[in-house]
């Protein structure tokens, strides 16, 4: 836990779940029945990989359901320095693109952007030379607004030890926790606390650096069975292919490994020089 406490935090958010239009096992009418019934988050944000299909359809959904909690409309944007969680947004950002134009168009729209399952090499993540490059940019709207804490999926466990102590050190971004949930079951075991209950109360709270992330329970594989977690690993393969492609899937993993140099800023020329006055 951060040095934050939790005893002031009232709210309950999970801001990372993926879906059939992904990776995951869900429908979206299934997956907001299930939190709606489950009772015990305030937010959750819909984050599929590279599309915003998912994040319309349960914006659609949520707006004549008469639902108990709040909605945030993502998506997990696949750049070539890792994936990216982009969060209030209204349109699709480019995936296949650097970090530094990534983070400007998500801000461009209003958007906020959260490093998930952080140094994991289990799947596509942001390193912490990408994170302290960007750290290094200053560029407007080039910057990273929270960083998972905790992730309770199979490639966030590995690094979470060492994510939060980094943070926690060295990169000072808001902590989240996120579930990254690809099956139901999974939703909330880890979570984000906030002072408040809305999403607007949870974006100041990002903004201010007011939150913290909370580990929970995650399902043990016998209870989500061993045939559903092969057909999700296979899923998870095909998830970005399918969305964006097999051809710019292949040439985004081409040119993650380039050697980049990020653009900087051209300095102001100087003043010309004076007139000579005789």
């Amino acid at each position: 836990m951060t040095a934050i406490g939790t005893a002031t935090l009232m709210g309950k958010a999970d801001l990372h779940i993926h879906t059939r239009y992904g990776d995951g096992m869900a429908t979206v009418p299934d997956l907001l029945r299930y939190v709606d019934q489950r009772g015990d988050l305030d937010v959750i944000a819909v984050t599929e990989h590279d599309t915003l299909r998912a994040a319309d359809e349960a914006r659609e959904l949520h707006a004549r359901g008469g639902y108990h909690f709040e909605l945030v409309c993502g998506m997990e944007v696949t750049t070539l320095d890792g994936h990216l969680l982009a969060l209030w947004i209204d349109e699709p950002v480019p995936s296949f693109r650097r970090m530094e134009e990534t983070l400007t168009a998500i801000h461009k729209q209003g958007g906020l952007a959260i490093v998930p399952h952080p140094l994991s090499w289990l799947t596509r993540s942001v390193s912490a030379r990408v994170i302290d490059r960007i750290a290094a940019t200053r560029n407007d709207g080039v910057g990273f607004d929270g960083i998972e804490e905790y992730n309770l999926s199979p490639a966030g466990r590995v690094t979470s030890a060492r994510a939060r102590k980094l943070n926690r050190e060295r990169f000072h971004l808001a902590a989240v926790g996120c579930s990254d949930a690809h099956f139901l079951q999974s939703i909330g075991s880890a979570h984000t606390l906030f002072d408040g209950r809305s999403a607007a109360d949870l974006r100041r709270a990002l903004e201010a650096k007011a939150t913290a992330g909370e580990p929970g329970q995650a399902p043990r594989m016998s209870q989500l069975g061993y045939r559903n977690i092969a057909v999700q690993q296979w899923r998870g393969m095909m998830a970005t292919p399918r969305n964006m492609g097999w051809a710019p899937t292949i040439r985004s993993f081409i040119f993650s490994h380039a050697p980049h140099r990020p653009q900087i800023s051209p300095a102001e020329p100087p003043p010309p020089p004076e007139a000579d006055p005789r």
